[in-house]
């Protein structure tokens, strides 16, 4: 068994989010996946292996399958850059088919993954109260700009805007009445944004859903945000950038290309370093 383990979405030489490549002729078995992420220990890993026309594509976190993970998707996709040389990837996915395309200078690589299609909703009261609770925030904690939202780019978020960076920084919360939380209302993370400028962003990710108290780099997320920006006509001007894992001592950078049509694809760019 050969995995490649790659930081997807690196700041340069250092941080990112570490992640799991298993690329082979055929899937082992599901159960086996599941125990291959575990031992990998990473917040997802990718398997792939070839179709007539792309890749077919599971992710599974050590406690589950996600059905699209960003970060994981950046890692394949540099590595099969540096495989198979720099070019465009189709990928199926359980639930939607994307691209990823790779990237590479000299030894330094990249991708950029074109999400699935995005949709939110208004976040149910209900659900925002409890979380304000879990999270030790009150609704005077909140950005009006931004209102709370269910958001999807693949995958479930729940999205609260922050008014201040040191808000964000204080984010905390009870791994397993979080992943109750989200497991029960089919979450894969809770992001946490502050707006420092409409077109860059500080985001935290809490991932108990995967069993992981946060999350360095969430390229689902992103889209999933970028989508809800669209949605409610923020000025984004077609591209936002996120800083992420600076809380936790691991600097991640990613970058989001908004078009105009509503529902549409976001593309998600981020660096990735290949880890020894």
């Amino acid at each position: 068994m050969n995995i490649i383990e790659v930081a997807a979405f690196s700041d340069g030489n250092i941080g990112g989010n570490p992640a799991g490549v298993y690329i082979a002729d055929h899937h082992p078995a599901s159960s086996d996946m599941q125990a291959i992420a575990a031992k990998v220990g990473h917040s997802e890993t990718a398997f792939a292996m070839p179709t007539s026309n792309g890749w077919r594509v599971r992710y599974f976190s050590p406690e589950s399958e996600v059905p699209f993970c960003g970060h994981a998707t950046i890692a394949l996709g540099a590595t099969l850059a540096q495989q198979n040389g720099a070019g465009i990837f189709n990928l199926e996915l359980n639930e939607a088919s994307i691209t990823v395309e790779g990237f590479v200078d000299e030894d330094t690589f990249s991708a950029a993954l074109q999400s699935p299609a995005t949709k939110s909703t208004k976040a149910d009261d209900a659900v925002v109260a409890e979380a304000l609770e879990l999270f030790n925030y009150h609704s005077s904690d909140l950005d009006s700009n931004i209102p709370p939202a269910m958001a999807h780019a693949g995958a479930n978020h729940l999205i609260f805007a922050l008014k201040s960076r040191s808000l964000l920084s204080a984010m905390d919360y009870e791994l397993e009445v979080g992943r109750a939380f989200m497991n029960k209302l089919e979450l894969v993370t809770v992001m946490f944004v502050y707006a420092e400028s409409t077109q860059r962003f500080h985001v935290r990710n809490a991932f108990a859903s995967g069993g992981v108290l946060e999350d360095p780099a969430t390229g689902a997320a992103a889209a999933a945000l970028s989508g809800y920006l669209r949605d409610i006509q923020w000025p984004h001007k077609r591209r936002i950038s996120i800083v992420q894992g600076e809380d936790m001592g691991s600097r991640s950078l990613i970058q989001a290309d908004i078009s105009d049509e509503l529902g549409s694809s976001i593309r998600v760019t981020g660096s990735a370093r290949f880890m020894l």
